[in-house]
């Protein structure tokens, strides 16, 4: 049942029971003050009903916590337990005075992932971010509205997930079957012995080869057969078993997983390839694709590609798949995004060379907006003017704020290792990513602003004693 007590909370009259009061620039309170709780409220309460079932928790206390969570890089228990300790933090996620007790348990913190949608938090980025450009004084507007620059680039968000190799995804889908092979014996009223296994002989070969420094070719192939043979048993024991109705719903998932990644192995092992489509791998999180960047050092990253737009300094999240794809055929869809959220066409697109293809060149054309990047086909005999290069230059540099957004989130944030497991829960947590990104840079710009005014009226009041 849900209820809402968000209107309830008065401005700044927060009781606590030790006394004192709440400072008004503290950084929480601000924030509290800079995001439209009330607006997605609604939204967020249709999932829930209306007149059964135990009280939820707002919203504010959902999308509060998970901000908490991802602002100070904590885990879900480290997160309770700072809203517990902090009457800043209570404050920010909406009470009405101060709670000596846990607000909630941890494992509501999984639960606030799967109820809050997508689509509700790209939303909510874009309003956080136009709220801002419409309050702030016209002193400080860096956006004249007659079209900008747009910066658009594409990364990996690491999942967590070991490096995958074909004898250990093997060996984690054998152990899953066995499982199930148990499970499904203990469901059952047969009597007599439990089909064989063979899960020691098993266990002994894959560590044979896991644990060989040198291994050849053909002494991998031959592990890799035994471990597909082990495995071909098994699938085969469960369908003689049945009853696989009566298994759990992550158990049943454990299965299909287990199903495919025998079918990949088998046709790679067979047809000798070392690729497949949609490959699997990781057992654990089977939505996880190979990103091939071609990166000094990482070859192959393992995780959600992302394709993202920076404006004036704020991130915007346009795209985001486990499946690799080329970035290039998002940039039309990135410049209508722009154009929707501000009125008209950017004057200029800052891009990598991927996104330099001669359709975007002539979408870009068509629209008078100027795409950077060297022009296609070879270069004049003579080459290239020293202006062009300097033009070229100063694009480049001017690209740079994308980069560096990608390293604030992967380094200061949580985007550096992704610890979600399922694909929507991972989705939300690099979504409020983005959105802690952009609070945290209203922040800083309105702590630069009133730095700089304030410089302003001593330099005029100090003027004004000179002329005297």
């Amino acid at each position: 049942m849900y209820q809402n007590s968000d209107s309830e909370q008065l401005e700044i009259e927060f009781f606590l029971p030790f006394g004192g009061h709440l400072k008004g620039d503290n950084r929480w309170v601000v924030l509290a003050h800079k995001i439209p709780w009330h607006e997605f409220e609604s939204e967020y309460a249709s999932q829930f009903s209306q007149s059964q079932g135990a009280p939820s928790l707002s919203f504010r206390i959902a999308l509060g916590a998970l901000i908490i969570k991802e602002r100070m890089t904590l885990s879900d228990e480290e997160t309770v337990e700072v809203i517990e300790e902090s009457p800043y933090l209570q404050y920010f996620l909406g009470f009405k005075e101060f709670q000596q007790e846990r607000p909630f348990h941890s494992s509501m913190m999984t639960h606030f992932r799967k109820r809050i949608t997508s689509e509700l938090l790209a939303r909510l980025n874009d309003r956080i971010v136009q709220q801002y450009r419409e309050t702030k004084d016209d002193s400080d507007r860096d956006f004249t509205g007659d079209g900008g620059t747009l910066i658009v680039d594409a990364t990996c968000t690491p999942a967590d997930v070991r490096f995958p190799t074909d004898i250990s995804l093997l060996n984690e889908a054998r152990e899953h079957c066995e499982k199930i092979i148990d499970t499904l014996w203990d469901n059952s009223e047969k009597t007599g012995v439990k089909p064989r296994t063979y899960r020691r002989n098993a266990r002994k070969a894959y560590l044979n080869e896991a644990r060989s420094k040198r291994s050849s070719a053909a002494k991998r192939r031959k592990a890799i057969r035994k471990q597909l043979n082990f495995i071909r048993r098994d699938l085969a024991t469960i369908e003689a078993l049945g009853m696989i109705d009566t298994l759990s719903s992550k158990q049943y998932r454990q299965l299909l997983v287990a199903s495919e990644v025998y079918r990949q192995q088998f046709e790679m092992f067979k047809e000798r390839k070392h690729s497949v489509a949609d490959r699997i791998v990781s057992c654990s999180q089977p939505q996880v694709r190979p990103i091939v960047r071609g990166k000094a050092g990482k070859q192959t990253e393992f995780g959600a590609k992302i394709s993202a737009s920076v404006v004036d300094g704020f991130t915007y999240l346009d795209r985001i798949s486990f499946d690799s794809y080329n970035e290039s055929e998002d940039l039309p869809s990135q410049i209508e995004a722009y154009k929707k959220r501000y009125g008209v066409y950017p004057k200029k697109v800052l891009a990598d060379q991927i996104y330099a293809t001669r359709k975007n060149r002539k979408y870009c054309k068509e629209r008078g907006i100027v795409l950077s990047g060297k022009p296609l086909g070879r270069p004049p005999k003579d080459g290239y003017s020293d202006e062009q290069k300097e033009e070229w230059r100063q694009n480049e540099c001017e690209r740079v704020p994308v980069e560096g957004k990608f390293g604030q989130l992967k380094r200061k944030y949580s985007l550096g290792r992704v610890m979600a497991k399922l694909a929507h829960t991972s989705e939300i947590v690099i979504r409020i990513a983005i959105l802690v990104v952009n609070l945290a840079k209203i922040h800083c710009l309105q702590i630069f602003f009133y730095i700089q005014r304030l410089i302003n009226r001593l330099f005029s009041f100090y003027g004004r004693l000179l002329f005297q």
